[in-house]
C-alpha cells in the first residue's frame, strides 16, 4: 500500500514518482483527543492531536463511522503544495518517493508519524474551531511555516467547512501554481462507488454517472459539472463533498473495495481541486461541504445553494483561483486589482475551470488597464467540455487602449462560430510580446 501523499497527489506529481513505493505510514496507535459535536442528525469527530482533521463523521446513534484514518496522510484534512520541488530544509531531504510533492504541509502530520502543533480549539457543542501548525508530509519532523484554521458547523445531515491557510514562509519566492487538494477526503472500505455528474447541462436534473474508481497510482479525474461528487457504498448512501469553487475532482479506491473499518487499508478517495499560486505570505481560504445521505439527498442539498447566473471574478482582495504562465503579479495581498507584469513573450491570464453555457453567455466584460503595452491587440481564448485545450481557432481578439486608465473591454464571444457548448475555461492574453503591465480588476459573462 502506498501511502496517503503519494497516493492522492497524481495531478501534482509524475507517475514515474510513485509507482511502485511501499507504505512509509501506518495506522498511529498513540492515544486520540476526540472533540465531538452531534446534532441527533449525524456525529462529527474532529481529533485534537492531529490538528482537528475530520476523522469520524457517521448518522447519529449506533451507526459506521465513514471516514477513514489509517495512517496520519488519511482523515479529512487540510493540504496544501507548493515548490520548490524537492523541497529541502537543512541537511533534511525527503526520501527519493516523496521528492515529487515539494512543499507539503497537511493537517494531521508528516510519514514519519510526528504530529502537528494544536494552537486553539473551541467546541461550543453546535460548532467546532480549530488551529494548528501542520507538518511537512515529506520530511522527518519538520513544521510548517504556516498555520492552517478551520470552523466545522452541523445543519441537519451537512457539515459546512471553512478553510484558512496563513503563510509565513522564510522562502520569498513566488512558485508556479500547484493543484490543491480543497480538501482531501477519505472513506471506509463499504464507500467506494465514485457518483458524480460530469454532463454538459449542469442543473438540470440529468442522470449522474458511476465513475470508475481507479486505484492507485492512477486515480481517476473528472469535471464534476455541479461542483460535487460522492462516494456511496451498495445501497446508493454515502458522503457527499461539495465545494462551490472546484469543478476538477481526482479520486478512486485502494485495494479490495466492500469492506474495512476507520483503522484498516481499504479506503476510498476525493478530492476537489484547483491549481492556486500560493505567495510566501498569503492568506488562503476556502469552502466546502460534507453531505451524508442518498446520492439523490446529496444533490438535492447542492441544487438549493445560491449560484450566479453567470461566472464572475472581481479581484479586490485575491486572485480567484486565476494563475500566470510567462507572467507574474506584484504578490500578496492583491489590492483592487491584479497588477501583472508582461515579462516574457506571449504572456497568459488563465481562469480556474468552471462550467458556463455559450450560448446563455455570450459576452464577456474584461474591466483592465493596460500600461507600457506597445498597440495591445489582447486575445481571448476558451476551453470547452467538448473541445478541452486552448488553440487559435477557439480564440478572439480585441484592441486595447494603453493608456494607464481603466477601460471596460466588452467581447463577443459569441461572433465566433467555435464559441459553443459548455464553456470550462478562460484564458486571457494581454499582448503577444514582453514589456508593459495590465491591472484588471474584474472579469465577467453577460448576456447579449
Amino acid at each position: 500500500m502506498q501511502s496517503r501523499t503519494s497516493l492522492h497527489a497524481l495531478f501534482l506529481v509524475p507517475l514515474a514518482l510513485i509507482l511502485g513505493i511501499a507504505c512509509s505510514a501506518h495506522a498511529d496507535e498513540t492515544a486520540s483527543q476526540m472533540s465531538w459535536i452531534d446534532n441527533g442528525v449525524i456525529r462529527l469527530g474532529v481529533d485534537l492531536q492531529l490538528g482537528g482533521s475530520i476523522t469520524w463523521l457517521s448518522r447519529s446513534g449506533d451507526h459506521p463511522n465513514v471516514i477513514n484514518s489509517f495512517d496520519l496522510g488519511r482523515e479529512i484534512q487540510m493540504s496544501y503544495y507548493a515548490g520548490p520541488v524537492p523541497f529541502i530544509v537543512g541537511e533534511k531531504r525527503p526520501s527519493k518517493y516523496w521528492e515529487g510533492l515539494g512543499w507539503n504541509p497537511i493537517q494531521a502530520g508528516d510519514a514519519f508519524h510526528h504530529r502537528p502543533r494544536l494552537l486553539e480549539q473551541r467546541n461550543d457543542g453546535h460548532s467546532l474551531y480549530v488551529k494548528c501548525i501542520p507538518m511537512q508530509w515529506p520530511l522527518d519532523d519538520v513544521p510548517g511555516e504556516c498555520t492552517f484554521e478551520s470552523w466545522l458547523e452541523l445543519d441537519g445531515p451537512v457539515v459546512h467547512a471553512r478553510c484558512r491557510l496563513v503563510n509565513a514562509r522564510s522562502d520569498h519566492t513566488l512558485y508556479p501554481p500547484r493543484g490543491q487538494e480543497l480538501p482531501a477526503v477519505y472513506t471506509n472500505g463499504p464507500w467506494y462507488r465514485i457518483i458524480s455528474y460530469t454532463g454538459a447541462k449542469p442543473f438540470t436534473n440529468e442522470a449522474v454517472s458511476q465513475l470508475e474508481a481507479m486505484p492507485p497510482p492512477r486515480w481517476n479525474k473528472w469535471d464534476a459539472t455541479e461542483n460535487w461528487s460522492a462516494l456511496v457504498d451498495d445501497s446508493g448512501r454515502g458522503l457527499g463533498v461539495w465545494n462551490p469553487g472546484c469543478v476538477h475532482f481526482v479520486g478512486g479506491f485502494n485495494t479490495k473495495p466492500g469492506a474495512g473499518g476507520p483503522k484498516d487499508n481499504p479506503c476510498g478517495y476525493l478530492a476537489p481541486g484547483r491549481l492556486e499560486m500560493l505567495d510566501h505570505n498569503i492568506t488562503h481560504e476556502y469552502r466546502y461541504d460534507l453531505v451524508l445521505g442518498t446520492v439523490e439527498e446529496i444533490r438535492a442539498h447542492v441544487y438549493r445553494q445560491p449560484r450566479a447566473e453567470f461566472p464572475a471574478w472581481q479581484f479586490a482582495a485575491d486572485r480567484q483561483g486565476w494563475h500566470y504562465e510567462r507572467a507574474l503579479d506584484s504578490g500578496w495581498p492583491i489590492h483592487d486589482a491584479l497588477d501583472v507584469q508582461l515579462n516574457q513573450d506571449d504572456p497568459a491570464i488563465i481562469s480556474p475551470r468552471f462550467v458556463a453555457s455559450a450560448e446563455n453567455a455570450p459576452v464577456l466584460i474584461i474591466e483592465a488597464a493596460f500600461e507600457g503595452v506597445a498597440a495591445p491587440r489582447a486575445q481571448i481564448f476558451w476551453s470547452s467540455l467538448e473541445q478541452p485545450g486552448f488553440v487559435e481557432k477557439r480564440s478572439l481578439r480585441f484592441e486595447g487602449k494603453s493608456d494607464g486608465a481603466f477601460h471596460e473591454y466588452r467581447v463577443r464571444l459569441a461572433d465566433s462560430p467555435e464559441y459553443r457548448g459548455a464553456i470550462t475555461q478562460l484564458r486571457f492574453d494581454p499582448a503577444d510580446h514582453a514589456g508593459g503591465a495590465v491591472r484588471i480588476r474584474a472579469i465577467h459573462f453577460a448576456g447579449e
